[in-house]
């Protein structure tokens, strides 16, 4: 029989990619996460994770270990909520795209926190999303539905995105008259095969095959671009302040967010309490998320 505790040195192994992040994570060092990640493998006579360059990867029975380890922690979450299940306490993780965690959900959060004392958060705004699926995060703000029966997913709110060029970027090029006499100016956007949502591909919806001069995996790096006078590109809406916007009557891209969370603890206060603030957040700050009208047909 192996000891329950390792198996949850295997879940954050597993979740972080690496024994430094699990390490950091669990607040010990890691030489004792590898340690028990050894010591679960010799008990279950299986290798579980190996290492690579990239970092650490599931095998086969690892994935298989990993599904029925997700499980055991849910039940345990819940019989813990027993007692207390009113309780808005505890931590909560959220996976958000770098834009709309930085600019949007990071300013806020010290609000949510003042009005409830015990919850602490924690933002992964970042390129690229975490899995409520994997329990990496409690819960995320994805660009498309994450489709998993282990997750409720929610519509939460559109977005728009439009061309926009420095000021003075504009003095010194001119602005483009169409869509069409874009390929005369430099473009800023991402880099094409590190876009990991097809969803971002906003360059090739406008126009097939215009390509970025400049190219950043960073939302708020193609902003820096933008502002600096490297070019025009395609940002969204709320990030575009201090921006001029081109093709106004020609270009308007318009996409949406969505809410999941984990199925085993959607109910739980604290998850409830969060989503509800992150949905009362959307709706306030929907001038600056669809500010523009719809575009003339």
């Amino acid at each position: 029989m192996f000891d329950w505790d390792d198996l949850r040195v295997f879940l954050a192994a597993a979740r972080a990619g690496s024994l430094a992040t699990a390490a950091q994570r669990l607040g010990v060092d890691a030489a004792t996460v590898g340690r028990r990640v050894a010591r679960l493998e010799t008990a279950l006579k299986s290798t579980l994770l190996v290492r690579s360059a990239a970092g650490l990867h599931l095998t086969a029975t690892g994935a298989q270990l990993l599904e029925r380890a997700l499980d055991a922690e849910s039940a345990m979450e819940a019989a813990g909520r027993v007692t207390q299940p009113d309780l808005i306490a505890g931590a909560v993780r959220i996976s958000a795209s770098e834009g709309f965690g930085g600019a949007v959900l990071a300013p806020a959060l010290p609000g949510l926190l003042a009005a409830h004392p015990g919850l602490n958060v924690e933002l992964a705004a970042s390129s690229g999303f975490l899995s409520p699926s994997r329990r990496e995060v409690d819960m995320a703000i994805t660009l498309s539905p994450a489709d998993s029966p282990r997750l409720i997913v929610e519509p939460l709110t559109t977005y728009q995105l439009a061309l926009y060029a420095a000021p003075e970027h504009l003095e010194r090029h001119g602005a483009p008259d169409s869509i069409d006499d874009l390929n005369r100016f430099d473009m800023v956007g991402y880099v094409d095969d590190l876009i990991y949502a097809p969803e971002l591909r906003y360059l090739e919806e406008i126009r097939p095959n215009l390509r970025p001069r400049l190219a950043s995996s960073s939302i708020r790096a193609q902003w820096d671009m933008v502002a600096a006078g490297g070019g025009i590109g395609v940002l969204p809406c709320f990030l575009a302040e201090g921006l001029t916007r081109i093709l106004a009557d020609q270009v308007l891209i318009e996409r949406r967010f969505w809410l999941s969370t984990h199925r085993e603890v959607h109910g739980a206060a604290r998850l409830k309490t969060v989503r509800r603030w992150i949905k009362s957040l959307c709706r306030d700050q929907a001038p600056r998320l669809t500010p523009l009208p719809g575009l003339s047909q």
